[in-house]
């Protein structure tokens, strides 16, 4: 399913479209969570980028490419950032056991930073072969939240799929958890969500201090409010920092596209790894891979906004460089620009939204 743990309330339409109806008290300033101040004036910028979603997840896998070896880590959808230590440490365990000489990572994407990162703790020489680096990558545009979305569709995946995505969220969050500080931008926030069904998850470890909330112990206009824990990553930040790491570490990047297979096959190293994301449907002919694309209105910061939310408007993650509005996953759209009807809504809801904050004390 798209929203893997979640089950958005149904009820959610009629307050997206401004027509909720609250019981209670408007917000007054008596709340411990502040409003989000938001208004169209308000907006810095509207960013737009295409996922990469596959229906039965993301591809970790090992081939033959002539006489080189070839690793695949792509596919993630919304859950690049998320899962991006995890499924790199899964796929250099494919690829590095038994390996010597210098290593090729196509792409720098968070996928691609992570996986030459790890290159290089093994003690392996590295060199980033990308179309494009940080700022201007997919990666870039991320929201940021460590919890998977948007991820894969429940009916297309397979037993020993489900085994890879634990096994890659397991190490993404220990390893996420390790850098939280300034350095790389990452910090954790109480999140709060509309969920209407919770049920028991494998993923429910990665979702610590979750509570369900009655109506007077927060401000929302909605009823099924559950609360947790969860880490928030600055992406610009972070893929700056480790692209800072791996120049260190001896790493090089080398802007060049690739446009067939062939064309990899040529490079002198003999192990490749293949985090190109979507660029993957045309240069590997995965036509399970759909583009998926969500817009984002960033509006400027607030300090005092110090949580963050997803269901009925979208998402509202608070960043250093902004707050962060999203909520849109628009499949089989390949056009990477903002839309600005798409935009106006998604202020529109969030505007409505904040401002019926009901009084908590």
């Amino acid at each position: 399913m798209l929203l893997d743990r979640r089950t958005f309330a149904a009820g959610s339409a009629a307050l997206l479209t401004g027509c909720a109806t609250t019981s209670g008290r408007r917000y007054s300033g008596c709340t411990p969570l502040a409003p989000v101040n938001v208004d169209a004036g308000r907006v810095i910028r509207t960013v737009a980028g295409l996922r990469p979603y596959r229906r039965s997840g993301f591809v970790v896998r090992r081939e033959a490419l002539g006489e080189k070896a070839l690793v695949h880590n792509y596919g993630h959808g919304g859950s690049g950032i998320t899962l991006s230590w995890g499924s790199s440490r899964l796929a250099t365990n494919l690829g590095l056991r038994g390996h010597s000489g210098p290593v090729a990572v196509i792409g720098a994407g968070a996928l691609g930073l992570t996986t030459a990162r790890l290159v290089q703790e093994a003690g392996f020489p590295v060199t980033v072969y990308a179309k494009a680096l940080p700022p201007h990558t997919t990666s870039n545009i991320a929201g940021g939240q460590i919890e998977t979305a948007y991820l894969y569709k429940e009916d297309a995946v397979t037993p020993e799929w489900r085994a890879q995505l634990l096994a890659a969220m397991d190490y993404s969050w220990r390893r996420w958890q390790i850098m939280v500080g300034d350095e790389y931008g990452i910090r954790w926030l109480p999140t709060y969500e509309e969920i209407e069904n919770l049920t028991a998850s494998p993923l429910d470890p990665y979702f610590p201090a979750t509570k369900r909330l009655v109506r007077t112990e927060h401000p929302f206009p909605l009823d099924n409010i559950v609360r947790f824990e969860t880490m928030y990553v600055e992406v610009g930040h972070f893929l700056r920092q480790t692209m800072r790491d791996i120049s260190i570490a001896g790493g090089k990047f080398e802007v060049r596209e690739f446009q067939a297979p062939q064309a990899i096959a040529g490079l002198a190293e003999t192990l490749v790894f293949n985090c190109t994301g979507l660029g993957s449907r045309d240069l590997f002919n995965d036509q399970d891979l759909q583009p998926a694309r969500g817009q984002l209105a960033i509006l400027l910061p607030q300090p005092e906004i110090n949580y963050a939310f997803g269901g009925g408007p979208g998402y509202m993650f608070p960043r250093a460089d902004g707050i962060i509005l999203g909520g849109s996953f628009e499949l089989d759209q390949w056009d990477a620009t903002p839309d600005p009807a798409r935009i106006a809504r998604i202020i529109q809801r969030h505007k409505v939204f904040f401002s019926r904050f009901r009084c908590t004390a």
